[in-house]
């Protein structure tokens, strides 16, 4: 599964462990990312999506912040399911 947020955009990102002796050695920092079932406030469509849990509890409190992703997620799934047909 790939850590990256389909509604937010969040993805992994790269810095550095830092020893007591101040040594930088690379590493990743990944996404709390979890696959979740969500209904469109618009449509009232499920989608399945894979949504961080930072972007999860925005939707919550603001579904109109990513109005314009759901839209174009929901548009996506359609097309799919007509080609299912």
């Amino acid at each position: 599964m790939s850590k990256v947020c389909q509604l937010s955009g969040k993805k992994k990102s790269t810095g550095f462990n830092v020893s007591h002796s101040n040594r930088h050695t690379k590493r990743t920092f990944s996404p709390n990312v979890t696959k979740s079932t969500i209904i469109d406030p618009v449509t009232g469509t499920k989608l399945k999506i894979k949504i961080s849990t930072r972007a999860k509890r925005t939707l919550l409190k603001n579904p109109a912040k990513y109005k314009t992703q759901l839209a174009t997620l929901v548009k996506r799934q359609n097309k799919k399911t007509a080609k299912a047909k």
